[in-house]
């Protein structure tokens, strides 16, 4: 079974929303900062609009706990989630991934640019050297 599951929280200074989601046993996890507390309306709208959109991390696995089925028991849980602030170990590890893979790929990017603007002088300087040697 799938599942998605939002939660937001406060973190100093901004209002965090965690996407958690569960597929054939890999969680894996968004985060989403928004400015001011955000209303219940406008928390729906983001999620119709960009859910597509959202970049998830890499799945992690993660074990699915048997519980039993006690309605008090439920009720235990449910107060617990609710008193229950931020996101789970796995989620951050998750999100730790992500962080990792983007600091990879930023890397990367900034050695391309550096190299293309190395090469860029280079090709300038030579050019310039060939305008001063071509004669009067």
């Amino acid at each position: 079974m799938d599942k998605t599951e939002f939660t937001v929280f406060f973190e100093e200074p901004f209002w965090i929303g965690v996407f958690e989601r569960v597929e054939r046993g890999k969680l894996s996890v968004c985060k989403v900062t928004f400015g001011a507390e955000p209303k219940d309306s406008e928390i729906w709208a983001f999620i119709l609009r960009h859910y597509d959109e959202l970049k998830f991390s890499p799945a992690v696995a993660v074990e699915k706990k048997q519980t039993a089925d006690n309605p008090k028991r439920r009720l235990r849980n449910a107060a617990k989630q609710m008193k229950n602030i931020g996101i789970g170990t796995k989620s951050q590890q998750a999100l730790q991934l992500q962080r990792e893979e983007n600091k990879t790929e930023r890397k990367q990017q900034s050695r391309q640019q550096k190299e293309a603007e190395k090469q860029r002088l280079f090709d300038l300087k030579q050019q310039k050297r060939k305008e001063k040697h071509r004669g009067h």
